[in-house]
């Protein structure tokens, strides 16, 4: 029986290794904790007939579905030495070829009118090693005339991204759009309308849970590795709710200025707190008093790369308190879901005698080797 049982076990491993290892090395660039907010989208009126629109995006990700949807073969011209200011100019060569393919997926309408705009993109090198580079593209052209509002749609990103509209008297707004949405019409002769306090708490709501659920892979095994150890149910939910303080509070501080860290630092240690708490479920088989501590501090952890992804496309101004309440709210109840799936899926088996050698315990081992995985790619090893 113990043979049998070793062999169980054997084959749990195997099967969850090679689904986590799979999920981690079909990821050409190596696995961030916080996606949202890669992209953002700004919209200014320079003068009463002209319009600039800025778009701010991870080149390389852009460059490759550019190519990916032309058919052309992917251009690895960007590693060779030709550069200026630390740009590949290969980059620049890449993107002019396939401009007219980018502009189709680009819509940019005054009432019922497209308009083709003048394209010019700029390159930036990485902060650091372990940051993509970045393009700037900035789409300019004239408001036809007579025109009253715009419409903004952007196919190249498959996530959710930040339009933030500016215009000369300070007027601005921010708006929050998935892929290929529409934006709210922009009025050009009228102010922009205001966001209601009930409209942002929805916003960002929705944003806290998607970065969860589906989009937070990271988040989802962390909160996996304490359901795996936590048989009480209310600790467990005490477990996440610290994790929720914990971030709150620094994602708070940092979107204020008071704390920072730099998300070269913070990433790596993210996918090591993921990796902690699973090697800890193999060899601890019971909840230690200091679980709940270590768990908050790896919240605290967590908040900086919440603010590394919001703190450079900001909290709507004159409502923050709501919309970071509402975020981290969302936060929340993308992990109380996680835990019910998990409750679903397995809860049936967390008084069995085989729960540990067969779930717990195999289920850990992948999720600490998938972190550990990560680890390697953020630091660039």
């Amino acid at each position: 029986m113990a043979l049998a049982d070793a062999l169980g076990c054997l084959r749990y491993v195997v099967v969850l290794l090679t689904l986590f290892a799979f999920c981690g090395v079909a990821a050409p660039e190596p696995a961030m904790a916080h996606e949202i907010g890669t992209t953002r989208v700004t919209v200014r009126f320079p003068s009463d007939d002209t319009f600039r629109i800025e778009i701010v995006t991870d080149a390389q990700a852009l460059l490759e579905k550019l190519e990916a949807l032309a058919g052309a073969r992917p251009n690895t011209a960007s590693s060779l030495p030709e550069r200026k200011n630390g740009v590949p100019q290969s980059d620049s060569r890449r993107f002019a070829d396939l401009q007219q393919a980018f502009l189709d997926r680009v819509s940019i309408t005054f009432d019922t009118h497209a308009v083709r705009p003048d394209v010019h993109a700029v390159f930036a090198p990485p902060k650091d090693e372990t940051s993509p580079s970045v393009v700037t593209v900035a789409l300019l052209g004239h408001i036809p005339a007579g025109a009253r509002q715009l419409t903004w749609r952007y196919g190249w990103t498959f996530s959710t991204y930040s339009i933030e509209v500016q215009k000369k008297d300070g007027d601005s707004r921010t708006e929050w759009l998935e892929g290929e949405e529409d934006s709210a019409p922009i009025p050009l002769d009228a102010r922009l309308s205001r966001a209601s306090r009930s409209w942002v708490f929805w916003q960002y709501l929705g944003l806290g849970f998607t970065h969860i659920v589906p989009k937070g892979l990271d988040h989802i095994l962390f909160v996996l590795g304490l359901f795996l150890l936590s048989a009480n149910r209310r600790i467990l939910v005490w477990q996440v709710s610290a994790f929720t303080l914990a971030h709150t509070l620094t994602l708070g501080l940092a979107m204020n200025g008071v704390v920072a860290a730099r998300p070269s630092i913070v990433e790596p240690l993210i996918a090591l707190s993921i990796a902690y708490v699973a090697v800890e479920n193999v060899f601890s088989a019971r909840l230690h008093p200091w679980r709940v501590a270590l768990v908050f501090a790896f919240g605290l952890l967590h908040g900086l790369g919440f603010a590394g992804v919001l703190g450079e496309l900001g909290l709507p101004s004159g409502q923050f308190i709501p919309a970071l309440v509402a975020f981290n709210l969302g936060v929340e109840v993308g992990q109380l879901t996680v835990i019910a799936a998990a409750t679903l899926a397995v809860g049936w088996w967390r008084t069995a005698p085989f729960y540990r050698q067969r779930i717990v315990v195999p289920a850990s081992l992948a999720i600490a080797c998938i972190a550990i995985y990560w680890t390697a790619q953020r630091i660039g090893i």
